[in-house]
């Protein structure tokens, strides 16, 4: 993507009065203003833009609407609508990014991806929740020795905790507190806490040593011998702890392996199953919204009524009172 700043106002003076440290200082705080990850993810879809629009033989920037509705559409035929609108994201943020009007807005363009979403359906694919019991079924299958240690403390506070993938292995070991009542684990900076502000997770003492995380994370601890730094790390098949952290994917994979194990089916299964599952889990045993969201972080109410909706569909369902 374009790596450029928009019209500078100098209040008058020449366009020299403007320092080029300042301006160097400026697109610093710009790419500072998303994260790392939407950068990368417009800068890939962006690429791939312009490299359709040569191919065609078309202009990218400024884009006409007809270039970016064919563009769309073409790509509907091979894409997700939630990966087309990310293309779209890409292409409005580079015209901007130019002080340009985006061609994203444009009737055509909107229209098309309208009938792109009616055409291809707009509910995206999502893991299943690994709910209380799943999570009970994987803790019994764990491996002996550091690995198990491991991978059972990972589960089970990422289930507790409901955090996202990234949140759970960017945990340190200073960002965990054990007291009376169980763990404060401090997030330094998640997906909606861009700006580092930090909130704090309580994580209680589980009635079941056996499926508590207090316990179970305080056992890896002293077993892995960790004193700082990240708190979940990759294990080499010699069983030597590395200092690097795990990586998303490892949570996936740990999760995936777990689920097969506990007789699931690991398709169904990621890393965002954890936290999934305990909003939807919290909702089935009648914890309110207002609870849910104080551990997952949420801040749309939306989200969290649609797990919410999942927990209930059983509990309080009208089929339940035909007789059949």
């Amino acid at each position: 993507m374009a790596d450029v700043v928009g019209p500078v106002h100098t209040n008058g003076m020449g366009a020299d009065a403007v320092p080029s440290p300042s301006l160097d200082q400026v697109r610093e705080y710009i790419r500072a203003s998303k994260a790392q990850n939407t950068l990368r993810g417009y800068q890939s879809d962006w690429r791939g833009f312009c490299q359709w629009c040569e191919a065609h033989g078309l202009c990218p920037l400024p884009a006409l609407p007809e270039t970016v509705a064919a563009f769309i559409a073409e790509c509907a035929s091979a894409l997700k609508v939630g990966s087309i609108q990310r293309r779209l994201n890409a292409i409005a943020e580079a015209h901007k990014a130019l002080g340009l009007e985006s061609p994203t807005h444009s009737p055509i363009v909107t229209n098309t991806m309208k009938g792109i979403r009616r055409t291809k359906g707009a509910a995206p694919a999502q893991k299943a929740a690994a709910l209380t019991d799943d999570i009970r079924a994987m803790v019994d299958v764990t491996d002996a020795g550091l690995i198990g240690l491991r991978d059972r403390a990972l589960i089970l506070v990422g289930f507790a905790g409901a955090f996202r993938r990234s949140e759970l292995v960017g945990l340190s070991v200073e960002d965990c507190s054990f007291g009376n009542d169980g763990l404060t684990v401090t997030l330094r900076r998640s997906k909606t806490d861009q700006t580092g502000a930090g909130r704090k997770i309580g994580i209680p003492y589980g009635s079941n040593p056996e499926t508590c995380p207090v316990r179970s994370l305080q056992a890896w601890m002293e077993q892995a011998g960790l004193t700082a730094g990240p708190m979940f790390r990759s294990i080499s098949r010699h069983g030597q702890i590395r200092s690097g952290g795990l990586s998303g994917g490892d949570v996936a994979r740990v999760v995936k392996k777990l689920a097969l194990r506990a007789g699931l089916d690991p398709a169904k299964y990621a890393g965002h199953s954890l936290r999934a599952g305990h909003a939807t889990s919290a909702a089935i045993a009648g914890a309110s919204e207002r609870s849910i969201m104080n551990q997952t972080g949420h801040r749309s109410v939306q989200m969290v009524r649609r797990y919410i909706r999942d927990g209930n569909l059983f509990r309080e369902n009208s089929a339940g009172k035909l007789g059949l």
